[in-house]
């Protein structure tokens, strides 16, 4: 659950970000006051989009007559609706101009924590994380109320992006400590909701999800309140009641389209997919994923795609469409693999920040110390030799404390980089390293003309296993799968998990023959439980698929494609096998 909120609900919790400023306004203020009328225009911002987008195009027609400062805050009202319609890229370069160059703090905080937003949103965590890191530094000297509401806010989801939940809540609930005049509760505690959701600390009659759902209906903020409506869909559906979910589903579904917020928008899509898929419609299930689809762009990665390709692939195998089944089944994969890295991303980033922030306390701890040494150099200058050799015991002190906390942080450094280059579960080397890895060694082997085979596994019905003994069993099936394969192998060998059940090794030194060989007693193996295992009375299969450097090639993206497409015949062969490259071949050679 917590991993569905921080990749599914991270662009729909945008709109969190984009429904600060919601207040009671009387919006046929006359245009003869311009800064009154741009403060009645931002309020009315989420509560009414349209009416917003009118009111922004009659103070236009003004801006020849407005002063510098309302024609900043103009800019920024404009980066908002940009932003709000999902163009972040063109709103970015006004957000970083107004925060330069508008000579307004509570301006430039607001625009800081948009383009905090933005930059989340389209995965550049480093950037947000750096931006939370100085907003939240600045915190005590923002006076303005709504701004300081609006930067609390962009820090709450900033910290629920970066898996730190007790700090999200707590900038949720110093938001409702000092309520700007006219704000509500509100995103207070959708906030709180969503920080609780991320933690999986709560459930669809949970009294802090319907104290959010109310009080956002009851300040008339229909985006925010859906936002927390749409998590009660899912855990509605979570909790096995999809009728509830349905129902209220189609009782929102006006406000979500009136709304015309994409992020909603696609999210309700796919919740009224999985719904329908549960009530056993599958060809309304099917036609709410198409949709889900079609919503999206080339390149995107989300959970949303990931369970519409995913449920997808399971009515057309149902429907004994093997063809499409495949289809899908490689496009859910493909999405599971980047939404693997972007949470793996979303943590490196945070723990680099945390790094850097650890690196310039040192630094300026050393200049510190340095500073003290001068001044003790100056004091002992007059002192006898023994003040001096006083000094300069201080002095190897010191230095050695400097060199005490260097190693420390290159220590830290070295740990994390290892961090980052293993897989969290079964400690073997990620998608990414396990990639570059077996790159620098077929580079190595082609220079000296030697061979290799890269082995692609996956294990058959994995699905059905945590379905039915649950994921910590279905953990323990990938550690002993993990372990299974590593009996097998040689050190040279090199092994990473290449995301969910799919495993990928590179036979260094290896024939095609003795990596058929290898790869049927890793086949057997896995499939032969040890005794006493945790785990081990649970049966799993794994089909294998293995290309050889000398039919494809030392390019390690070709490798992965030939051991792919084996697989996949390994697959479509009833599973439990091994198949090689050099099948498709002959295959080829008798059809001619």
């Amino acid at each position: 659950m917590a991993r569905w909120w921080c990749q599914s609900a991270r662009p729909a919790l945008a709109g969190l970000f984009l429904c600060t400023l919601a207040h009671a306004v009387h919006a046929d203020a006359p245009i003869g006051d311009p800064s009154a009328f741009l403060q009645q225009t931002e309020q009315v911002r989420t509560r009414d989009n349209a009416r917003y987008v009118r009111m922004l195009e009659q103070i236009h027609r003004q801006a020849p007559h407005l002063t510098p400062a309302e024609q900043w805050r103009l800019r920024y009202l404009d980066a908002w609706q940009t932003a709000y319609r999902g163009d972040y890229a063109q709103a970015e370069p006004v957000l970083r101009d107004v925060i330069a160059h508008s000579g307004d703090r509570a301006l430039a905080a607001k625009a800081s924590a948009l383009l905090m937003s933005n930059l989340a949103i389209n995965s550049r965590y480093e950037e947000a994380f750096a931006l939370a890191n100085r907003l939240a530094s600045e915190l005590p000297g923002i006076t303005d109320r709504l701004a300081r509401f609006i930067v609390l806010a962009n820090l709450s989801q900033a910290m629920n992006l970066a898996g730190e939940q007790d700090l999200a809540l707590r900038y949720a609930r110093m938001m409702e400590q000092r309520l700007p005049p006219g704000e509500t509760l509100c995103s207070p505690r959708n906030m709180q909701a969503a920080a609780l959701d991320q933690a999986g600390r709560l459930h669809s009659a949970s009294p802090e999800l319907t104290r959010a759902i109310d009080t956002c209906l009851a300040a008339g903020q229909p985006v925010l309140a859906n936002t927390m409506r749409l998590v009660k869909v899912r855990l509605y559906r979570n909790e096995g009641h999809p009728r509830e979910a349905l129902a209220l589903l189609m009782r929102i579904g006006p406000s979500i389209r009136a709304s015309r917020y994409f992020s909603h928008l696609r999210g309700a899509q796919s919740e009224l997919a999985l719904t329908y898929e549960k009530l056993g419609e599958d060809d309304q299930a099917r036609k709410a994923a198409l949709a889900v689809v079609a919503m999206s762009s080339p390149g995107d990665a989300n959970t949303w795609l990931q369970e519409a390709y995913e449920l997808l692939y399971r009515i057309a195998r149902k429907k004994g469409d093997t063809a499409a089944a495949l289809d899908y089944y490689e496009h859910a994969v493909a999405q599971d693999r980047l939404n693997l890295n972007d949470v793996g991303a979303r943590a490196h980033a945070y723990q680099v920040v945390q790094q850097h922030l650890l690196t310039r306390k040192l630094e300026t701890e050393a200049l510190s110390r340095q500073n003290n040494i001068l001044r003790l150099q100056q004091a002992l200058a007059t002192k006898a030799a023994e003040t001096g050799r006083l000094y300069n015991l201080l002095l190897l002190v010191v230095l050695a404390s400097i060199v005490f906390w260097l190693l420390r942080l290159k220590r830290s450094q070295l740990r994390f980089k290892k961090l980052a280059q293993r897989d969290s579960l079964t400690g073997i080397l990620n998608h990414q390293h396990f990639i570059r890895e077996a790159e620098r060694n077929l580079q190595l082997l082609d220079k000296r003309v030697g061979h290799a085979c890269l082995v692609v596994l996956d294990l058959d019905h994995f699905k059905s296993i945590n379905d039915t003994h649950g994921h910590a069993v279905g953990d323990m099936v990938l550690k002993r799968t993990v372990a299974a394969c590593q009996r097998q192998l040689r050190p040279a060998d090199v092994f990473g998990r290449l995301g969910g059940e799919e495993f990928g090794i590179l036979l260094h030194e290896c024939s095609r023959e003795q990596g058929m060989d290898i790869a049927n007693r890793i086949r057997l193996a896995i499939a032969e439980a040890p005794d006493g295992e945790e785990g081990g009375d649970v049966a799993v299969s794994a089909s294998v698929g293995l290309a050889s450097t000398a039919t494809s090639g030392y390019g390690v993206q070709r490798l992965c494609r030939e051991a792919d497409a084996a697989l996949y015949r390994a697959k479509r062969a009833g599973r439990d096998c091994v198949m090689g490259d050099v099948e498709m071949a002959s295959a080829l050679v008798q059809a001619r």
